[in-house]
């Protein structure tokens, strides 16, 4: 069947959304044609031959809102680039619809959100499809320390698209469907890697934004300071399409309330320069530890391909950059006490049918149905359930302002400012977790592949808000180097 959908001149295996935009306009496509042929991909190699396992469910209604949209294209016209696009998210971004919310656990299997999320209503706003929900680390990686990433008691485990290889953060499932083109694009979220890791891991574009950019209204929570939504695509422009749908005021979450753009979103195509690295100062980092060298996630080979390939692009490359607080020292009592905080408060609203309305109770339930959903058991969860006073703890106030002071002044501003930059590029995703914990920006991009096929990316981070010029500075690179392939399988 994977030959059978076939329009004009368009390969839709790599076609990109204004490749698909145009193509609807001029009447070669429509958007039930898209929706058939990424539920073929999805059947022929999620749910079977390789087993990607990266699509939990699909929507019942894509086909009827395919068709839906196809009609108003005809006759009223085009919303924007999204208009009958389909898109996937992650299972903990709640869709009021057939669908369900579990953020991967079995205890939540039969949730049904009862709103859409902030993000999603922006999504269908904007003409967009919602395809379906991929799998995930369960609770983000938040039930357990020997849990395998990617897995999740009620999807199971994600398989790489590119071989035997890590598959990284808990957006697994919507890099994977990403890589694997089961939707144009897809949503991950991100506390700390989350987005940039798997995005690195299998070879595709993640924009990790700065926290408040986008709302996190109606999304499982995971830490009240770090926590956003982005996207993740094959290439820079669709990610830079979909993060400007997604981005936007939202009056029930206060961390929005400093974004300086419309409601309506943010226009960042015309971001998409593929001059944007000439004359961009381009830190580099270098400062690698040396339990991430010898993990096999970076190839030094290929990072110093990847700055060489910054300085042919007319880039200023300043090597090595000094970060004073990259190594700490961190502590993530904050974390732990904002995760029981906000699932205390999922839990607690969920409707009365649900077994589950405490970190307690879902404890017990996971232990009563332990053959199922505990396979990698729970001690993070029991860790976290035995915290007490929580956001007026001492430890817990200091960490919030000491994380912001190392991760911002004595992190990405201070090498920002010393050394008068536009980005800070970093090996694979090793800035991640700085980049997080200041609430800034970072967007991850393909760089090669190792000699054993393993996929190796680069990320360029910056200040607050400084997606336009990280977007330049993204496609500029992708462009130069096309280093992305798709997955090969026999």
């Amino acid at each position: 069947m994977r030959n059978y959908y076939k329009f004009a001149n368009l390969n839709l295996d790599e076609a990109n959304i204004f490749d698909l935009q145009e193509a609807m306009e001029q009447g070669n496509l429509t958007s039930r044609d898209l929706v058939f042929y990424y539920l073929t991909r999805i059947a022929e190699y999620d749910q079977d031959g390789p087993h990607i396992n990266a699509v939990m469910e699909i929507n019942p209604d894509a086909i009827f809102l395919a068709e839906a949209l196809d009609l108003e294209r005809k006759y009223g016209g085009r919303r924007g680039l999204l208009h009958g696009v389909p898109i996937l998210l992650k299972d903990n971004i709640g869709t009021h619809d057939k669908m369900h919310t579990s953020a991967g656990a079995l205890a939540l299997a039969q949730h049904i959100s009862p709103e859409d999320a902030f993000v999603v209503r922006k999504l269908r706003q904007a003409g967009a499809i919602i395809l379906g929900k991929t799998n995930m680390t369960e609770w983000a990686n938040g039930i357990s320390s020997s849990m395998w990433a990617g897995y999740s008691s009620r999807g199971g485990q994600v398989a790489h698209p590119y071989g035997e290889f890590f598959v990284g953060g808990s957006s697994t499932g919507s890099a994977a469907a990403a890589a694997m083109n089961f939707a144009a694009a897809a949503v991950g979220t991100e506390t700390s890697a989350s987005i940039l890791s798997p995005a690195v891991q299998m070879s595709v574009v993640g924009i990790k934004p700065t926290v408040g950019l986008i709302s996190r209204t109606g999304i499982i929570p995971f830490s009240y300071s770090q926590d956003t939504a982005g996207p993740l695509a094959r290439t820079v422009s669709d990610a830079a399409i979909l993060l400007g749908v997604l981005a936007g005021r939202d009056e029930n979450d206060p961390a929005t309330w400093r974004y300086e753009g419309s409601d309506g979103g943010q226009d960042y195509t015309g971001c998409l320069n593929v001059e944007g690295l000439r004359g961009a100062r381009i830190g580099i980092y270098c400062d690698v530890p040396e339990h991430v060298l010898s993990s096999g996630e970076i190839d030094e080979f290929l990072f110093d391909q990847a700055v060489s390939d910054l300085t042919k692009a007319g880039a200023q490359v300043v090597k090595p950059i000094e970060i004073p607080s990259f190594h700490g020292p961190w502590k993530y009592n904050k974390i732990n006490m904002e995760f029981k905080h906000g699932i205390q408060n999922f839990l607690h609203n969920l409707p009365a049918h649900m077994p589950i309305h405490s970190l307690s109770e879902l404890i017990h339930w996971n232990q009563n149905h332990k053959e199922q959903a505990l396979r990698y058991g729970q001690d993070i969860l029991e860790y976290r359930e035995g915290l007490a006073d929580l956001l007026n703890d001492r430890k817990y106030i200091q960490e919030s302002i000491l994380d912001l002071h190392l991760a911002q002044r004595e992190g990405i501003d201070y090498a920002i400012d010393r050394y008068q930059l536009d980005a800070i590029m970093f090996p694979a995703y090793i800035g991640a977790d700085l980049s997080a914990k200041a609430g800034y920006p970072s967007i991850a991009v393909p760089a090669g592949y190792m000699e054993n096929g393993r996929p190796f990316g680069v990320t360029f981070a910056g200040k607050a808000f400084s997606e336009p010029a990280l977007i330049a500075i993204a496609y500029s690179f992708e462009q130069h180097t096309k280093h992305r392939k798709q997955p090969v399988f026999d």
